[in-house]
């Protein structure tokens, strides 16, 4: 693509996506491209866990409160998911806030960033999808991030129903969304779609 590195016309960056999808691994190049640093949505979900109780955020908690709920039905889960998800978006909407009052660049990715935190920033923040459809890639992805993590078939099940419902949300509203394979290109792709957003 040619896109040379610097900082990017709008302040933040979502990068969207079920676990396992390759977030990460595009999220990183892409906050060097664009020369700002990155923030990871997970590390403000374990400080909002560290600071409330089971009683004050029940969601946030059920996962330790319910270990039963590792073996739900992945359609169940993924309901979960996405009420964690609206839990602690007030979170990550106070963040992304904060970074576009002070121009401020940052690349933000996570499982529980959802699309519609774009909506009410204009201009100043810009997202994307990432989207894998193959379960089996999904549970290698795994293997190689938590190679004594055993089998991750059920974990995949759930990331391939939370990423059909993150496309969902996303085309209601205009966002764009990424396939993750082929991966030799991802980070252009992606950095294109982000960009075709501004025309």
């Amino acid at each position: 693509m040619g896109v040379t590195a610097g900082r990017q016309p709008w302040t933040v960056t979502l990068v969207c996506g079920a676990s396992g999808v390759g977030k990460s691994t595009v999220a990183v190049p892409l906050a060097v491209r664009y020369a700002t640093p990155l923030a990871e949505a997970d590390d403000i979900v374990t400080a909002l866990t560290a600071m409330t109780t089971s009683r004050q955020q029940p969601v946030l908690h059920y996962w330790n409160t319910h270990p039963e709920a590792l073996s739900w039905q992945p359609e169940k889960i993924s309901e979960l998911h996405f009420a964690l998800a609206e839990t602690v978006r007030p979170a990550f909407e106070a963040v992304i806030a904060d970074h576009v009052e002070a121009d401020a660049p940052v690349v933000f990715e996570g499982d529980y960033l959802l699309p519609e935190l774009a909506m009410r920033f204009g201009s100043a923040v810009r997202a994307v999808v990432l989207e894998e459809t193959d379960e089996q890639r999904i549970v290698s992805n795994y293997r190689i991030r938590e190679p004594d993590s055993g089998d991750q078939h059920q974990r995949a099940r759930v990331s391939v129903l939370v990423g059909a419902q993150l496309v969902r949300r996303a085309s209601r509203i205009g966002i764009p969304v990424v396939a993750a394979h082929p991966w030799t290109d991802t980070l252009d792709r992606v950095d294109g779609a982000l960009r075709a957003t501004l025309d």
